[in-house]
Formats: structure tokens, C-alpha cells, sequence
């Protein structure tokens, strides 16, 4: 498990330090949805309920703001391929039961 820097926009925080692609490690979470950094991709997970208050009109502002700089960092580099090509999986290899 990779332990991930997490900036806590949403409660309380910003997502304004969001570089995506930039690293492995950084991570943003609004409500109980987290945007996942990586070199290659970005993951979205978990849920965010916007209410309609301030705390869900500053929620949804940090949500744009980490959706906008995705859109950025993928408009600045150019030359897109159509589809990424898919990270290799490994098979897995059979180990000895280490208990008979």
C-alpha cells in the first residue's frame, strides 16, 4: 500500500497545489472522493454529496478546480495518442505454503 500525500480540499484545504501527472504520490480529497496522482493516469474514486450551502459551493469549487487542471496538464502536452496503452499485469507466480 502506497502511502499518498493528501491535501484535504473541501475540509478546509485546496486543491490549488494539485499538479496532475505530475507524481506519484499526491492525492486530493472533497468530501469522500479522492483524485489519485500518477505519472500516467489519474484516478477518481469514492463519493462527493454537494449540498447546496456554502460547504457544497466550496466543495464543488475544489472539484473544478483538480477537473480543470487535469484538463490543462492533458491540453499542454500536445500530441495525444487516441487511447493509452494499458499497463502490462503480471501473471502472479505460485509460491510455496510456507505452512506445509
Amino acid at each position: 500500500m502506497t502511502k499518498r500525500k493528501t491535501d484535504g480540499a473541501g475540509e478546509g484545504g485546496s486543491s490549488a497545489n494539485f499538479k496532475p501527472f505530475a507524481d506519484d504520490e499526491a492525492a486530493v480529497t472533497i468530501g469522500g472522493m479522492t483524485i489519485e496522482n500518477g505519472t500516467d493516469h489519474v484516478s477518481i474514486s469514492g463519493s462527493l454529496d454537494i449540498a447546496a450551502d456554502k460547504a457544497g459551493l466550496e466543495q464543488a469549487k475544489a472539484l473544478k478546480e483538480a477537473v480543470d487542471a487535469i484538463v490543462s496538464a492533458l491540453t499542454a502536452k500536445g500530441d495525444l495518442p487516441e487511447k493509452a496503452e494499458a499497463e502490462e499485469v503480471k501473471p502472479t507466480k505460485k509460491a510455496r505454503n510456507p505452512f506445509g
